[in-house]
């Protein structure tokens, strides 16, 4: 499996689990709850491909960052919960540095 598709697959199944984390209400509900112990599982499975290729910093820096920006816009949109101007600015500077790793960093394939 390609390394990006390894970390693209752990970030979409992170974001898919902590989405269902809310809607567990605290490991109230079956089903949510079930998801998100899957989903969790899934994505540390493919954060462990991705090690295989990659160092762990950056690996969990592209994980934690596009998570993050991720999980807000799912929050948006899901949840209707509303983002100021200095956390839309503050995922702004997330992924300006996800995109200075990819792009200029010699710790990465390109």
């Amino acid at each position: 499996m390609p390394v990006y598709v390894a970390l693209a697959l752990a970030v979409l199944t992170e974001t898919i689990g902590t989405t269902a984390l809310q809607a567990s209400q605290q490991f109230t509900r079956l089903w949510p709850s079930v998801l998100v112990v899957v989903s969790y599982a899934l994505s540390f499975y493919f954060m462990a491909v991705a090690l295989k290729s990659l160092p762990v910093g950056i690996v969990y820096a592209l994980w934690s960052g596009l998570g993050i920006v991720l999980i807000s816009a799912m929050g948006y949109f899901i949840y209707g919960q509303k983002l100021d101007l200095p956390a839309l600015l503050g995922l702004g500077l997330i992924i300006a540095g996800i995109a200075v790793i990819h792009l200029y960093s010699a710790t990465t394939p390109h």
